[in-house]
């Protein structure tokens, strides 16, 4: 699955990845033949990219860091708690939070498609939606987290979360140490998108 993880640099030595390739050429066709103005899909792309991100995700984690009360309502009922920070929408409508611990650790696939909590995690990665990544997380969690550089002690109990068009699934990270003094908006910008599938960690303070 190593693979998997270069399309990120695809731009970097100007060539398409074959899923960048292929939508490109839905668009051409699209707007070729008037279903959709160029204007108005750059207009939805630029929504997810920068005001529907992953940054909306990393509001939930760091007031769920600093605030215990509202820790302890989103891991009741993450939809209600989410939409306390007005995020929220098609995609996000039953939201379940799960925390990892040091004890325990949390990914989250869906194996039927690629349902993903778009209002809360934009755009989801191109990985998350490939069969490699959808099939093996369930198979070999261990070794799929390693492959993204995450080695987790033996110890460490890892629950795979099957995401569904019904119910999705966000993880709670752990907050890093050393972090007591951040604000919720510092603490926001240690938090990425793989840390919320479970593929990652939050990034450690600077």
């Amino acid at each position: 699955m190593a693979h998997e993880h270069h399309h990120e640099h695809d731009h970097a030595h100007g060539e398409l990845s074959p899923i960048e390739a292929r939508v490109r050429a839905l668009e051409s066709i699209l707007v070729q033949k008037g279903y959709v103005e160029p204007a108005a899909l750059d207009a939805l792309v630029e929504m997810y990219e920068t005001r529907v991100g992953p940054h909306n995700g990393a509001r939930v984690v760091a007031r769920a860091w600093i605030d215990p009360a509202y820790r302890a309502r989103l891991l009741a009922d993450a939809t209600a708690a989410i939409a306390e920070l007005d995020i929220g929408g098609r995609g996000g409508e039953h939201m379940v939070v799960v925390e990892n611990t040091p004890e325990a650790h949390n990914l989250v696939v869906c194996t039927l498609c690629s349902c993903y909590p778009w209002p809360v995690l934009g755009l989801p990665p191109v990985w998350y939606k490939a069969p490699p990544y959808r099939a093996r997380a369930v198979i070999d969690p261990r070794g799929v987290l390693a492959e993204f550089g995450l080695i987790l002690p033996g110890t460490t109990r890892i629950t795979v979360w099957d995401s569904t068009a019904e119910l999705r699934y966000m993880v709670l990270p752990m907050r890093p140490a050393g972090t007591d003094g951040l604000d919720e908006a510092a603490l926001a910008s240690l938090v990425t998108r793989d840390a919320m599938i479970g593929t990652g960690l939050a990034r450690a303070r600077p």
